[in-house]
């Protein structure tokens, strides 16, 4: 307290009752004051990226099956062998051992599905590309004999692609096992492949708590959240600013999580997460950019990509999408650089920009501004509509990470656009979903997509704590469907 006489009436800071500092009140002119708290950083959250592309469904189990449909016809790669068993005509077959399917997943105890009397086409930097008839199998070989007649035997290679284009069988011949009998082919007919894949959901939680006195205090500051809350109750803005960072964590998790693969120091970690057992695969889920480095395409696993900056690169990469589900339509969403650089590369294709500015192809004239982005385009069979994925460029999240450690960078991602035709193991029929599509964990006694309550004895009382706490929980995982028609961009 300071209240030192003075000899005349005057504004001392002396004469000041001080409550908190020495010159606090000692103050003698009001401060020209700004009530409302300035925006700086813009919209600061980063969520609505899976609403623009994916769905959400309910679900009541631990986990989530699905079942994708294997490529049509039978295309292998392995190597090829000049020592076969079966000879005709003096020249003793080729043996072409399989190991991999086209798409490098190993054969299994159920062998290829190449037949006696089948068609394949042998192609390697050896021998070029060979037509043959089959003339024997095993669960891992099949014998051929070419038709060309320059090419009596195979040479051997290392690394050959074999397909299956057709058969040929003479007249009243049945199917047989191999090239002396004249029974029925014991490998029988074949079935189709598919792959099953698995997922779980991850719980996750936050919560807010502020006093009761805390609560009844009116501050100066006129506050703003993310989702529309004003006032000068400081606690307002604290309450909802813990919202739209979860909002914003459920969506990284879907995005950046990954699932233990049984030999992380993780798995089994009781003491950590409950309900954990070792080798059990319960600790982690599979997100967008882990389904895709490991179902999907990498432009760094392509020769001479690099993030889609020329036409030659992005080339390649629509060539890696021909391989593939042949989508017609993708939606790129792109970090800052990344969509610059095609903005660039895509007016470099007009013979005009060169020398300035190029009226009409832009839909400018000299009395607007001119734009200089686009918002899509078409390259072969394929459209590609481009965006800005904020995720990727806000320095509080993935742009921060991207720029620490650019040669692990991810510098956008390419997301196919309409549904795939899965079967539904639970439901027990095939349906039709986005390639994207959330699912929770919900009944009629709980809906946890994204629950919230309220427990304390601020507003309604719930119990004796002098507080109030504001709790959120939801628990989901990310189904990526078809990621062999996915790309990230590294």
């Amino acid at each position: 307290m300071n209240s030192a006489p003075a000899s005349r009436k005057q504004v001392l800071s002396t004469n000041y009752l001080d409550l908190s500092t020495a010159a606090g009140w000692g103050q003698q002119y009001v401060p020209d004051l700004m009530e409302k708290e300035a925006e700086v950083f813009g919209p600061r959250t980063i969520s609505g990226f899976l609403a623009q592309v994916g769905a959400e469904e309910a679900m009541t189990a631990d986990q989530v099956i699905w079942s994708e449909q294997g490529r049509l016809h039978l295309s292998y790669t392995g190597s090829v062998a000049a020592n076969g068993g079966i000879t005709q005509n003096s020249v003793a077959s080729s043996v072409l051992t399989i190991t991999h399917d086209i798409d490098g997943t190993a054969i299994d105890s159920a062998g290829h599905g190449v037949r006696v009397n089948d068609t394949v086409m042998v192609a390697d930097s050896t021998n070029g590309i060979v037509k043959c008839l089959v003339t024997k199998v095993t669960s891992t070989t099949a014998h051929v004999l070419p038709y060309d007649a320059g090419a009596s035997q195979l040479s051997a290679s290392s690394a050959s692609t074999f397909l299956v284009y057709g058969s040929e069988f003479g007249k009243g011949m049945s199917y047989r096992n191999d090239g002396n009998t004249a029974a029925t082919d014991a490998r029988g007919a074949n079935e189709p492949r598919f792959t099953t894949f698995t997922n779980k959901p991850v719980i996750m939680k936050d919560y807010y708590e502020v006093s009761g006195s805390d609560a009844s205090k009116v501050g100066w500051i006129e506050v703003a959240a993310e989702d529309g809350t004003s006032g000068y109750l400081w606690y307002l803005k604290a309450e909802a600013d813990t919202r739209a960072r979860f909002n914003d964590y459920v969506e990284m998790a879907m995005i950046e999580s990954e699932k233990n693969d049984g030999s992380s120091v993780l798995d089994g970690a009781t003491d950590i997460l409950p309900g954990s057992a070792a080798g059990d695969g319960t600790v982690g889920t599979e997100g967008l950019f882990a389904a895709i480095e490991s179902r999907g395409n990498l432009t760094s696993g392509i020769t001479g990509v690099n993030a889609a900056t020329d036409l030659a690169e992005f080339d390649a990469i629509l060539a890696e999408f021909d391989k593939q589900g042949a989508i017609e339509e993708n939606m790129l969403f792109l970090n800052r650089s990344t969509s610059l650089a095609i903005d660039d590369m895509l007016a470099s294709m007009n013979s005009y920009g060169a020398g300035g500015t190029s009226y009409g192809v832009f839909n400018n004239d000299e009395d607007m501004a001119l734009n200089l982005g686009f918002s899509g385009f078409r390259r072969g069979s394929y459209d590609f509509y481009k965006s800005d994925f904020r995720y990727l460029n806000d320095f509080a999240t993935r742009g921060a990470i991207n720029a620490a450690a650019s040669a692990s960078a991810i510098r956008g991602v390419v997301i196919p656009a309409g549904t795939s035709t899965v079967y539904d193991q639970a439901l027990g029929r095939n349906l039709k979903r986005p390639f994207l599509h959330v699912r929770y964990r919900a009944s009629q006694t709980d809906d946890r997509r994204m629950k919230t309550w309220v427990t304390g004895s601020v507003g309604a009382a719930t119990s004796a704590l002098d507080a109030m706490q504001m709790h959120m929980l939801t628990e989901r995982c990310l189904i990526v469907q078809g990621a062999n028609n996915f790309m990230l961009l590294n």
